[in-house]
């Protein structure tokens, strides 16, 4: 628990600065695997942009310029990208397998805040899970939480 919120201290004081060693901070490899999802459909939703901003904020302790700029740094990276190892890595190697299950979940809450189950979001997400280690059992759960509690 202690490690964990050390862990968020010191994400929360690197949002701004950039990765040493080619490595991101925990904040910005879920922003981008956030933005992976909500642009998994070629289209990035009003909802959907105000949900990661929400997601983000919440979970890193953000104020709006350092959200503005963790958001900025994560749909370059979503951009210019050629794989998503690195952020993949990263959250795999600082989450326990709970906080991974809890990233899946808010990908699900993130891809159906339209009020529509895209396949391509699905397909993302499905990948990310396991590429995040997050077993097929838990990916199912996580999404059927999310159908049941979104809106429409």
């Amino acid at each position: 628990m202690i490690e964990s919120l050390q862990r968020l201290f010191q994400d929360m004081m690197a949002v701004g600065e950039p990765p040493e060693k080619g490595e991101p901070t925990l904040a910005l490899a879920t922003a981008v695997l956030l933005c992976e999802v909500a642009r998994a459909d070629y289209h990035l939703d009003d909802r959907e942009l105000a949900r990661l901003r929400e997601v983000l904020g919440q979970r890193f302790v953000l104020d709006l310029s350092a959200l503005d700029a963790l958001l900025a740094q994560a749909r370059e990276e979503v951009d210019t990208a050629v794989d998503h190892h690195r952020f993949v890595s990263s959250v795999r190697e600082h989450c326990d397998y709970n906080e991974r299950f809890e990233l899946v979940r808010l990908m699900w809450s993130l891809a159906l805040v339209d009020g529509h189950k895209d396949p391509l979001e699905e397909h993302r997400i499905r990948r990310l899970a396991e590429l995040l280690h997050v077993s097929h059992g838990d990916f199912i759960r996580a999404k059927l939480a999310e159908e049941g509690a979104s809106p429409g």
